[in-house]
């Protein structure tokens, strides 16, 4: 069989890639070793997919070429990806931040694709695992004129002079994640940097977490800050640790050995509080329950107060001095991680395939003509809120427009 393109993975990114490229008039093979279609799809958003983001930004996005990402996100932005919904009839809504997600169902986006994927006459094969792949470059001597890949599946063998890999990131396993396109990348000798499980909660050793273990469930308010980064949502108490959109967020700048630092009172000056109620003698977990929730002021005053070899008392007993480090406890809390909970868990690969090695404008590599690397499995990771999606349908649209 003979295509003008073959593209691996049917997911978000290659998905768009071949709508852009079936459009030109270009013969079109998705390939996906899925049983189910885009289910990175269906999952995200609680079902409702967080499809994109309103004020998407090269700053949003954490490469080892920060710039890299400008070209692509200008070409196709997220009014463009509005402008292919509002032209099915889908609505959506702004939940906050930016972040825009279906009124309905994430189907409806999964179908919306397979509509314009008809329209543009893409085939398919899936569920179809992937064998070889090999590239026979244009040779004048040997009197091939013109470059080709020979992809052998298990159903058939394919040839094509473009080849997209859009097969995602090592995130979600279970619902199919793998290394093959890292894998294809290191064969034809592309860089592929460091990975690792981003936009995920974080774990702590037993010793350092034991008086939190029993307030799983507990959520707040609070800024969370690493290596110059620092994103204000809220946190979330887990069994093995700490989740929650901030907590999410910060995993991305994370590294082993860091400390992670949590101001939970990122509206309130601490210190103007005390000073307000200085000669009160309420009990100083009393007071704080006013402003954090009760279960986890009992706790973490029993832990910062031990710390500090202090005790829990009123108010006015306490002297300015031991006010102030307490004040300096709420407002800069640090604790060490030993980890993450995992790719099990992870939306996102943080890492992939090296942006030095492929062009801004078409995502083809420098290396070798006609191959491309699209969506995740690039070293380009959004952060929460839809960011990840509008990389996927801008770089499967760069792609598509030249493949």
């Amino acid at each position: 069989m003979s295509k003008d393109v073959v593209i691996i993975g049917a997911g978000a990114a290659g998905m768009m890639c071949a709508i852009e490229a079936g459009k030109r008039g270009r013969s079109v093979m998705l390939v996906d070793h899925a049983h189910k279609l885009a289910e990175k799809i269906r999952i995200s958003g609680g079902g409702r997919c967080n499809f994109t983001n309103r004020y998407t930004k090269a700053e949003n996005f954490i490469s080892g070429n920060p710039h890299f990402c400008r070209s692509a996100l200008a070409r196709f932005t997220p009014q463009d990806f509005i402008a292919l919904l509002e032209k099915h009839g889908i609505r959506y809504h702004e939940k906050k931040l930016g972040q825009l997600f279906c009124d309905d169902s994430s189907q409806q986006i999964i179908d919306m694709l397979l509509r314009e994927c008809a329209a543009a006459r893409v085939d398919w094969q899936m569920p179809c695992q992937l064998k070889q792949v090999e590239y026979l470059p244009a040779d004048k001597e040997t009197q091939h004129t013109e470059r080709k890949f020979v992809l052998t599946t298990e159903r058939n063998t394919i040839e094509a002079s473009s080849l997209v890999i859009a097969t995602g990131g090592l995130s979600i396993p279970q619902i199919g994640a793998s290394a093959l396109g890292y894998q294809i990348a290191s064969q034809f000798g592309i860089r592929v940097t460091s990975l690792r499980p981003a936009l995920v909660g974080l774990t702590f050793a037993a010793e350092d977490f034991i008086a939190f273990k029993d307030i799983p469930g507990i959520a707040m308010d609070a800024e969370v800050s690493c290596r110059g980064s620092a994103f204000r949502e809220s946190i979330l108490f887990t069994h093995r640790g700490l989740s929650g959109p901030a907590i999410l967020q910060i995993s991305s700048y994370w590294q082993p050995g860091d400390l992670i630092h949590i101001n939970l009172l990122p509206q309130q000056d601490a210190q103007q509080i005390f000073l307000a109620h200085r000669h009160s003698a309420m009990l100083l977990p009393n007071l704080l329950a006013r402003y954090l929730p009760k279960r986890f002021v009992q706790v973490w005053c029993s832990a910062t107060l031990f710390q500090l070899s202090m005790t829990a008392k009123p108010i006015n007993q306490y002297r300015e001095v031991e006010l102030r480090q307490i004040a300096d406890k709420l407002h800069n809390w640090n604790i060490i991680p030993t980890g993450t909970i995992g790719y099990r868990k992870a939306e996102v690969t943080l890492g992939g395939v090296d942006t030095h090695e492929l062009s801004s404008k078409t995502m083809e590599s420098k290396r070798i003509l006609g191959l491309y690397f699209i969506g995740e499995v690039v070293d380009v990771t959004g952060h929460l809120g839809g960011f990840n999606f509008q990389w996927a349908w801008s770089s499967g649209y760069a792609a598509g427009q030249v493949a």
